[in-house]
Formats: structure tokens, sequence, C-alpha cells
């Protein structure tokens, strides 16, 4: 079994002064059949903060789905 570690640790520091998570969860070729949402789920809740995500994946509503239903605040998620 692995161990989970905090992702919030990973953090870089932009030149204006903001931040971004360092480790982020691409969903990219994730089909848009309730994976995505699932997916997404499951990194939110093991502490990912950054998802990618584009129009030209064809799944960005599942990725909205999965952020509305989880419990991390909207403005946590880079």
């Amino acid at each position: 079994m692995f161990g989970i570690i905090s992702f919030k640790t990973f953090v870089r520091n932009l030149n204006d002064g903001n931040k971004i998570p360092a480790i982020g969860f691409g969903t990219f070729l994730i089909p848009a059949d309730g994976s995505t949402c699932k997916a997404v789920k499951t990194a939110l809740d093991l502490g990912v903060r950054h998802i990618d995500t584009a129009v030209a994946y064809f799944n960005e509503q599942e990725v909205g789905e999965a952020i509305n239903e989880s419990d991390v605040e909207r403005e946590n998620i880079g």
C-alpha cells in the first residue's frame, strides 16, 4: 500500500506573487463516460488541487461535476 502525502506542500511561487500547485492531475484522453468525474473526485480526495482540463478534451463537463460534488472549495483548486 502507498502512503498518502500532502500535495499542499508542493507549491510554486509565480513571478506575479500568485502560487500554483506543482503537482497536477491531467484529464487528457479520459473518456466522458463518467470516468473523468470519478477520476477527478479521487484526485481531489487525495489532495490534488491543480486540475488540467480543456474544451478540446471533451470532458470538461465531468470535471465541473466532480468539483461541484467534492468538499473542496472552488477557490482552492488551481
